[in-house]
């Protein structure tokens, strides 16, 4: 049985994630209190009793969704699982890399809170609120969801496919009136639902260049190891691991193609068969089993799962 472990992105995100974890084991706990002084804010507090809208502000989401994946990993880690005995491959979803990363020990937990806490200010900045927006175009593949964004383009509006997540599932991002085109271009391809969602930017597309110069910057001042097993990069769907080109890959991720789908048939094609999910929700487990018919999803976000997925993985 080949593994790989996955990381979620944002969206998964709600009030309560990894309270159940903090409450039973130590490890867990431990990680909270580091993202806490990482970033010198209560965290923590904000993920288990704030509000879910100030939850949901990019530049929160990002280090809270980190910080809940890497409290359930410790736990395993503390049951007997070794990442590097346990998965071929590690893999994350937009700033699930950064989770994925610091699984892999490429970064520290502290450098990739602040990392991800400048990656949501610099993302959410780069573009005025209401100037950018972003769309899911359900029932169209890849190639077709790039013709409609490129239809939709005009000279001084950009519109560009920002996620290719699974069959029949990609989103475009770019200036509001060219994905609000994209979204009516795509009723008339044969689309089965084409709808905007509810985002503070355009996340994904050359609209957010200057986000990933401020990265540049800032992951040059950074130290990153080779991780303990490759990671599959969004921009490549292929496996990388030398700390060099996952410097520069973290950059190319901001304004690039995350290329969930193929990420996920590439690993399957290597002979993956399970993929363990961790950290909040279960989307990319659904995902998952989209696109891999014969894979399966397992899901580790609360004390109960991690039994049940270690029992599969030691079994």
């Amino acid at each position: 049985m080949s593994v790989a472990f996955i990381f979620p992105g944002q969206g998964s995100q709600d009030i309560g994630m990894g309270k159940e974890l903090a409450d039973g084991f130590a490890e867990a706990r431990a990680v909270f209190a580091e993202v806490d002084e990482a970033l010198g804010q209560k965290l923590s507090e904000l993920m288990w009793t704030g509000s879910k809208d100030e939850l949901t502000l990019t530049a929160n989401a990002q280090p809270a969704l980190m910080a809940v994946s890497l409290a359930a990993l410790r736990v395993m880690e503390a049951r007997g699982i070794d990442l590097k005995a346990s998965a071929a491959y590690v893999a994350g979803h937009s700033l699930g890399e950064y989770s994925a990363l610091a699984a892999a020990g490429s970064l520290s937990i502290g450098d990739a809170a602040r990392l991800l806490r400048l990656r949501g200010t610099s993302m959410q900045a780069a573009v005025p609120v209401g100037v950018g927006a972003m769309a899911a175009l359900l029932g169209l593949d890849f190639d077709v969801a790039r013709e409609v964004a490129a239809e939709a383009s005009a000279p001084g509006e950009v519109c560009e496919a920002a996620n290719d997540n699974a069959p029949g599932q990609v989103v475009v991002s770019g200036h509001k009136a060219a994905v609000e085109r994209a979204v009516e271009i795509a009723k008339g391809k044969g689309g089965r639902r084409a709808v905007l969602l509810p985002v503070s930017a355009p996340f994904h597309c050359s609209l957010m260049q200057p986000a990933a110069d401020a990265m540049a910057e800032a992951l040059a001042g950074v130290t990153i190891q080779a991780p303990k097993v490759p990671l599959v990069a969004n921009v490549l769907a292929r496996p990388i691991s030398d700390p060099a080109e996952i410097r520069t890959r973290l950059v190319q991720q901001v304004t690039g193609t995350v290329r969930w789908r193929e990420s996920v048939e590439w690993l399957a094609g290597e002979g993956v068969s399970t993929f363990v999910e961790i950290g909040a929700g279960k989307v990319l487990s659904g995902m998952v089993k989209r696109i891999a018919k014969d894979a399966t999803g397992l899901a580790v976000n609360v004390p109960g799962d991690v039994d049940a997925v270690l029992e599969q993985l030691k079994g």
